[in-house]
């Protein structure tokens, strides 16, 4: 099978290199970043391109890894390709490929990706959807290559699953994030609270999150929610923060 990859950044890497290590041959690597697309191609041997007048129009598949806004512009130099053309957006609609000849679909890897750290792609959900059954069968095909977690979902369950991803990684790294920040404050370290976040998240792997909520806003423990909001007081944004999920945990709970 012969890939050509449109897009050089996390998840274009990860992708990239999985599908390499299982024997696929990475055709071309486009970035608008020459050096980008050059470090790419080189860990899967294929050809870096930066100019569309470059692109190989005989590949299988035309995997597209870029950030959502781009996806149309992208799609738009695919409408003369003759493989299957792939976008990996968990946010952007199937439909922003109509038009691609041999068929088109999606690849969505359920997961959080940064280019310094492996990560296991057999144990990440691979959600697809495709234009067509047929299509639908090859992108299935190629999905279960590199996971053998691989499931239907429309572009609708795909925004929505995307958007549950956003609560549970995006804003809870976030609020990671912030409490770092408050203990260096108090010259304090964040790896005090790592044991705490990662029993938290073993908790659901076997528990339903709202039954293992914890803390003074399931308890309505009044006395302690005071105190944190008082130390709170010179941070306007944190305390807004602190009352809207404490709010929110009340509102679940109580």
């Amino acid at each position: 099978m012969k890939i050509v990859c449109i897009g050089s950044g996390n998840v274009a890497t990860h992708l990239a290199i999985a599908f390499k290590r299982i024997g696929a041959e990475l055709v071309q690597v486009w970035s608008r970043d020459r050096r980008s697309a050059e470090i790419l191609a080189a860990l899967t041997k294929a050809k870096a391109i930066t100019d569309w007048k470059e692109l190989d129009l005989k590949a299988d598949c035309y995997l597209i890894a870029v950030k959502d806004d781009a996806i149309p512009e992208v799609a738009a130099h695919l409408k003369d390709v003759s493989g299957i053309v792939i976008h990996t957006s968990g946010a952007t609609d199937m439909k922003v490929l109509a038009g691609s000849p041999a068929g088109y679909g999606v690849i969505y890897p359920l997961q959080t990706f940064s280019k310094t750290k492996a990560v296991d792609l057999t144990q990440v959900p691979l959600c697809i959807e495709a234009d067509q059954p047929q299509v639908l069968e090859k992108i299935s095909a190629i999905a279960h290559l590199i996971s053998p977690l691989v499931s239907e979902a429309s572009s609708e369950q795909r925004r929505v699953l995307h958007l549950a991803a956003v609560f549970a990684c995006n804003f809870s790294n976030h609020l990671y994030a912030l409490s770092s920040q408050l203990l260096e404050q108090h010259q304090l370290k964040f790896d005090l609270l790592k044991p705490l976040i990662l029993e938290t998240a073993q908790k659901i792997q076997s528990s339903l999150p709202a039954d293992v909520q914890t803390g003074p806003a399931v308890r309505n423990d009044q006395e302690t929610l005071k105190n944190h909001m008082a130390l709170l007081s010179g941070s306007p944004e944190l305390l807004n923060i602190y009352e809207v999920l404490s709010d929110s945990i009340k509102k679940m709970h109580l």
